[in-house]
């Protein structure tokens, strides 16, 4: 047994570590993943964004530069004086451009024969904006020249005032706006990480806020499952973890309380069986030794009153666990609330003038019959009257009334006893609960006959003062206004 309380331990700890990693798995998995790839697709969008804006812009300037030669070129055309071969050569050398972009002129036959540089292409050279403008495109291309290096051109259709050249073409380098374009995609993204970092650091130090006191809610509620009360949640939180550990420690505080009554009524319940059942035996064996008729009578006087008294604490007990399993019922039907009240009180009559304790029953001549189970009602009085006589001393006085108010049945039983101290007076209904532990009792009399009142449709009221006296007041629904309630 002992090993295998110390393999369980670890096995719990595993499981808790097991949990912990699964919430922070959890957040991982969805909350992180989806900022992860908002952040993805903010970073494409930006990038894609910026390429869009420089390689527009770049396109801006050359189409802006290549519409100036354009319409130089065709002011030469039109002047009939001038050479516009000798002009497109002018042109091209005095391209102001020509540090940033290079032109040049293509002849009909879709050669370039004229340059800015003054180098001349490849003749294999493949020009896919001229192409892209002889098919009726718009004679924009971006990739790679025959270098490697990654270009944009844009050409011009001449042919329309020129028979020797048929277009002009720009070319110019992107490696300056490509570098410019990373610079820019390395800066976000650094940006992009350095927001990630946080919200994982943020969040992580979120869940460690979660799941620590989480951690020790369960703990605790390992050592509560043991039957260990007496540890309590530490949280200073104010939010609804802080409401939950607030929770868990009333609760404990409750199961403390509860378990101390359990033990004192188990407690009180075994001194109490066994009195009765001590004199039941001792008088059992005087009676079985003795031949003497007066002691013989005294004995079975003696042992039929001890029965009973265990008979009783044995319905309340049955009583109880019967409500405590949902198996409580009632015989309900028309009864006369007097004749049961009249009952209880003859009973206690005798006892009570033994006791040297005075009983008053202040009877009306006629009250509303009640709908309900005659037996548990009597048992309810037998129980108020029995508790009236038992916490009074000799000389006191126990004093019954019943009467109508306010269309209810109110029957109160009044006692000049030890009374109830104001701070117990809450608790005195809960069962297992015993306010005064020298006067004898289960402490589960009142929460049955509680029940049994509630269960009418009535109410039953304490009222005491210590070292004054107690007051009980049941009060019943009459026949009619039951019927009208169902």
């Amino acid at each position: 047994m002992i090993k295998h309380k110390f393999l369980k331990k670890p096995a719990a700890a595993a499981a808790s570590a097991q949990r912990k990693h699964s919430v922070a798995q959890r957040w991982l998995t969805n909350n992180l993943g989806v900022v992860i790839l908002m952040i993805f697709v903010v970073e494409l969008a930006f990038v894609y964004a910026i390429q869009t804006f420089h390689y527009s812009s770049v396109r801006q300037t050359l189409t802006s530069e290549l519409t100036s030669v354009v319409n130089i070129l065709s002011r030469y055309a039109q002047d009939t004086e001038s050479n516009l071969s000798s002009e497109m050569r002018g042109t091209l050398e005095s391209f102001s451009a020509k540090d940033r972009m290079e032109l040049m002129a293509v002849n009909a036959k879709g050669r370039v024969v004229l340059t800015s540089s003054g180098f001349s292409p490849s003749a294999n050279m493949v020009m896919h904006d001229y192409i892209d403008l002889q098919s009726g495109g718009d004679g924009y291309w971006i990739g790679k020249a025959e270098n490697g290096e990654k270009i944009m051109a844009l050409c011009a259709d001449i042919s329309s005032f020129s028979t020797e050249y048929s277009a002009v073409r720009v070319v110019v380098s992107l490696s300056a706006v490509d570098d410019n374009i990373t610079a820019l995609t390395v800066a976000s993204s650094i940006v992009c990480a350095a927001i990630l970092l946080l919200i994982i650091i943020t969040g992580m130090y979120f869940i460690g806020t979660i799941i620590r006191p989480i951690t020790q809610l369960s703990s605790t509620a390992g050592k509560f499952a043991e039957g260990d009360f007496s540890l309590r949640i530490r949280y200073k939180g104010d939010d609804e973890i802080g409401d939950l550990c607030t929770a868990i420690n009333h609760m404990a505080d409750e199961l403390s309380n509860a378990e101390a009554m359990k033990n004192e009524f188990i407690s009180s319940v075994s001194h109490e069986l066994r009195t009765p059942l001590t004199a039941i035996k001792g008088w059992a064996e005087t009676i079985y030794m003795e031949n003497d008729p007066d002691t013989i009578h005294k004995g079975m006087a003696v042992i039929i009153n001890e029965t009973e008294r265990l008979s009783r604490m044995v319905e309340e007990l049955l009583d109880f666990s019967r409500m405590q399993s949902g198996h409580f019922t009632l015989q309900k039907g028309t009864m006369d609330v007097l004749a049961e009240l009249g009952d209880a009180v003859l009973i206690y009559m005798d006892k009570a003038a033994r006791e040297q304790i005075t009983i008053s029953y202040d009877e009306p001549e006629m009250l509303p019959f009640v709908y309900g189970d005659k037996n548990r009602i009597r048992q309810v009085f037998i129980n108020i009257i029995d508790n009236a006589v038992k916490y009074s001393d000799a000389g006191g006085h126990v004093s019954i009334k019943a009467s109508e108010e306010d269309g209810m049945i109110c029957v109160s039983v009044s006692d000049t006893g030890c009374g109830i101290k104001e701070a117990d007076l809450p608790k005195i209904k809960t069962k297992f609960y015993k306010p005064n532990h020298t006067r004898r009792g289960s402490g589960i009399g009142l929460a049955v006959a509680d029940e049994i009142i509630a269960a009418h449709g009535g109410r039953l009221d304490i009222t005491s003062q210590e070292g004054v006296g107690t007051r009980v007041t049941i009060t019943l629904p009459p026949e009619q206004r039951t019927e009208k309630e169902a």
